[in-house]
């Protein structure tokens, strides 16, 4: 048995990470709606929580998790800690004595509780005083429609509006106008604007480490004369050297040591790490978070795949969103970085092999099983190593956030 899943994140008026959605499919070959929704969930709950942990897919936000109403009746969600999941009930729900008896008994043991897909009926005004979050579909729902939904919740101010399918910027802008409270979306990482913006001297100097690490022949002495004229990216390497992500035991003193430590492959994810970090820093973090997820995994796939170059496919997906980070068109932004010519094409043109990893990349992120299976498939990859090769990038994005905010 393998656990499938993905998590869309969810944000606040400020674009910082409010939570995730997780969603559950029953392997890349039986995808939903050909399983049962109960089955779902209790998949969901038995893999998240009971044999992984849910804290490698929500690090410590909360997760919102899909439940019917048998699901809820059979009492799923007990087996789920309170301060870490939203319970999720289904759009397929229909409001009944049942499921207010469920709602007041779930509110009693402290969970969160959230409408999917909200259609306003005014039976559920009897279920404000025990929602939390209703969601609503903006591509579904009516600006009209929507204008009802908030009158209709004006006496319950605890009640939290949240968007979902915000796709662009304007969209989320104009949902902040609605009066919105979280967004649910992959708006955060399309660029809110195309325009050019220089790269600072420190950017250009974290660039130019990227081409050197790139060479077949890396020369440690021109690499560490680099670092050295530039403190704070001493600083950061070194604190990053001495993070809880290697757990030495011995402590790092000099920039040489430090190199020598980390070697060729870590030294060149750290340098496209703190990269997009310093770019980004007026972004979203969960952006960044993406970008290193997207980087590891696309790595993890390469490998699998028998690429000669895994390390070229890390910075493929570490450079996937750099458009969206700089608002500038990727074809403009590659012609600034000293990048392969491989790199460029896949980001560019999205042709050759690179650009084969990022898409199944993108597929896998938003839960495209369908699709993501033909690709697994045309790459010929082993379809049971993918589910914990996207695993083990969350995790290790979630490790590398932690130690660039130390």
């Amino acid at each position: 048995m393998y656990f499938y899943t993905a998590r869309q994140p969810i944000l606040d008026k400020a674009k910082n990470l409010f939570a995730y959605e997780l969603l559950f499919r029953d392997g890349v070959e039986n995808v939903f709606p050909n399983i049962d929704s109960d089955e779902a969930t209790s998949r969901m709950i038995e893999g998240g929580h009971l044999n992984l942990g849910l804290d490698e897919f929500l690090d410590d936000k909360p997760g919102f998790i899909n439940f019917t109403l048998d699901a809820l009746l059979k009492r799923y969600p007990a087996l789920l800690p309170a301060e870490q999941v939203v319970i999720e009930i289904l759009e397929t729900v229909q409001p009944g004595k049942r499921l207010l008896a469920e709602c007041k008994m779930l509110k009693e043991q402290g969970y969160i509780l959230a409408l999917d897909d909200y259609i306003h009926q005014p039976v559920w005004r009897h279920f404000y005083p025990l929602i939390d979050i209703i969601k609503v579909d903006l591509r579904s729902t009516s600006e009209e429609q929507i204008l009802q939904i908030k009158h209709s919740i004006s006496e319950f101010p605890h009640l939290k509006l949240l968007a979902e399918k915000v796709e662009t910027n304007e969209e989320f802008e104009h949902a902040i106008e609605l009066g919105f409270d979280y967004f649910q979306g992959y708006f955060f990482y399309k660029p809110e604007m195309m325009q050019s913006r220089a790269l600072s001297p420190a950017q250009m100097t974290l660039a130019e480490l990227l081409y050197e690490t790139a060479k077949k022949d890396t020369d440690l002495n021109s690499i560490t004369g680099i670092f050295e004229r530039d403190v704070n990216l001493s600083y950061k390497l070194l604190r990053y050297a001495n993070s809880a992500v290697f757990k030495r035991r011995t402590e790092i003193s000099t920039i040489k040591q430090a190199l020598v430590l980390l070697g060729q492959k870590e030294l060149k994810r750290f340098l496209s790490v703190l990269f997009t970090a310093q770019v980004g820093s007026e972004k979203p973090a969960e952006l960044m978070r993406l970008a290193m997820t997207r980087a590891r995994f696309a790595e993890h796939i390469s490998v699998l795949a028998g690429f000669s170059a895994p390390a070229e496919a890390f910075l493929t997906g570490m450079m996937s969103l750099i458009d969206a980070i700089l608002d500038e068109p990727m074809a403009s932004v590659m012609t600034k970085l000293p990048l392969s010519a491989g790199i460029k094409a896949a980001l560019v043109e999205s042709e050759g092999p690179m650009a084969s990893y990022l898409q199944l990349v993108k597929l896998y992120e938003q839960a495209h099983w369908d699709a993501a299976e033909q690709w697994i498939q045309r790459l010929q990859l082993d379809k049971k190593a993918v589910p914990d090769a996207y695993h083990s990038a969350v995790q290790w994005a979630n490790d590398q956030m932690k130690a660039l905010g130390e």
